[in-house]
């Protein structure tokens, strides 16, 4: 004849579960095992956990299972629950096995390490630390036992890491538009066309519908969009404009030309391909194979919007009408302009259209690796610096391909680097704007 088990135990299926009172609170969990013994074990700790809490105040130990579950039930109607729960997957292998009081940077570590190993950039890294120490602080300020003590008496420091690997913007130049747009099959080659010109990111794009058009009267343009800050996708939220507000999209000749183009061709989506609205991104493979031919192969999808933002700087935009060009984030009521205001807009987004509408040539300059000392291809004598540098503008002189002489003025950033004679960096052509870009 067996032994009796212990009471407050059932099993369920393969699993002992824990049903039972104790000083009046009411314990109904799994103890995650189908051996009876260890069953035992659990709940007599349990059972000493409520005890210490209950006469001495001593916080019972919560698993980081038990924090990743309230967190992600206490953000389960937020924009960035899809987010959230993917750093708690990735971070789930490392932490699993720890309760809450033992994480800290000491036992980060293993999980910096084999990220970094796996190529992933310091931002991305950060993400998933960010997770960690927004649960921690939680878990030490809001989460209360039933017994008014916070589950944590005090939340550790995660320092987040230094993000000097991070990409820096590279925007394009109009040869390297042509080149780049010129290998991309239709549908993408206009939704990149309308990046360039509007200033949108993908998300943005992908999502765009004919329903959030706003037919504007007596403007040139006739039209605008207007993003909504959230949508409701499958039951729960999603975000569209980065920075949580509704986006305005005002419209240049390009991009209006590419909307009359679209019209009529999806009854909902602004963008599709072969009758279907585009929801796997726009960094696909018709991308990745685009730029390899145009010899572009770290062109981003997101350059195109540093593209429209340094073209309508070099056109002499102010930098309040970039930033509201760009969606950026601002103290105006960004839904809410005039007819004047939406005018003026539509004017300053016109000027990036054709070439010779810029009040300057734009100039790009992008440095190559560090060489040795020598000579151009014109024999002239030179001194090259390296691509990271103090914060000061030196102007570099030259020739362009025509053999006009130019100057140019480069911004360079800290770090001591002295000068090195090597090289010229590798200067963009000055390409004066004249002609309109056509898709």
């Amino acid at each position: 004849m067996g032994r009796k088990r212990t009471p407050g135990l059932r099993k369920r299926g393969q699993y002992w579960h824990i049903e039972k009172q104790i000083y009046g609170r009411r314990l109904n969990e799994s103890t995650r095992t189908g051996s009876l013994e260890e069953a035992e074990q659990i709940l007599a700790k349990r059972i000493e956990d409520i005890r210490h809490a209950v006469i001495f105040g001593t916080r019972p130990k919560y698993s980081f299972t038990d924090g990743a579950t309230l967190y992600l039930l206490q953000f389960e109607e937020s924009l960035s629950y899809v987010d959230k729960a993917l750093q708690i997957k990735i971070l789930r292998p490392f932490l699993q096995s720890l309760t809450l009081d033992r994480i800290h940077m000491g036992v980060l570590q293993p999980f910096i390490s084999e990220r970094r190993k796996e190529g992933r950039k310091a931002r991305t890294i950060n993400y998933a630390l960010q997770t960690v120490r927004h649960m921690l602080n939680l878990a030490a300020s809001e989460w209360v036992d039933d017994h008014g003590l916070t589950w944590l008496a005090h939340a550790p420091k995660i320092k987040l890491l230094p993000q000097h690997d991070a990409r820096k913007p590279q925007p394009l130049t109009w040869e390297e538009q042509e080149r780049l747009f010129g290998h991309l099959p239709d549908y993408l080659r206009y939704m990149a066309l309308f990046a360039v010109n509007s200033g949108c990111r993908a998300t943005e794009i992908c999502e765009l519908r004919w329903a959030w058009e706003i037919e504007t009267p007596g403007l040139r343009f006739q039209s605008v969009f207007l993003i909504p800050s959230n949508i409701i996708c499958k039951g729960k939220k999603q975000s569209i404009v980065k920075n949580g507000e509704d986006r305005v999209v005002v419209l240049n000749s390009v991009t209006k030309d590419i909307i009359e183009k679209m019209r009529g061709i999806h009854p909902e989506y602004v963008f599709s391909c072969r009758g279907k609205p585009i929801t796997g991104g726009l960094t696909n493979t018709s991308w990745y194979q685009a730029r390899q031919n145009a010899e572009l192969p770290d062109a981003r999808f997101h350059d195109l919007k540093h593209t429209f933002g340094r073209r309508l700087r070099s056109a002499g935009v102010d930098h309040e009408v970039i930033r509201d060009l760009l969606g950026h984030k601002s103290n105006n009521i960004t839904s809410h302009y005039s007819k004047a205001e939406l005018s003026h807009l539509e004017e300053m987004a016109e000027r990036i259209v054709k070439r010779d509408s810029a009040s300057s040539d734009l100039l790009i300059l992008k440095h190559m690796t560090r060489t040795k000392s020598g000579k151009n291809s014109s024999g002239t004598n030179f001194v090259a610096r390296s691509s990271t540098r103090k914060d000061e503008h030196k102007n570099v002189t030259g020739k362009n391909s025509s053999g006009t002489n130019f100057v140019a003025q480069s911004a360079t950033r800290r770090d001591g680097h002295k000068e090195v004679p090597g090289n010229t960096p590798a200067v963009s052509n000055v390409i004066p704007f004249k002609t309109r870009l056509s898709g």
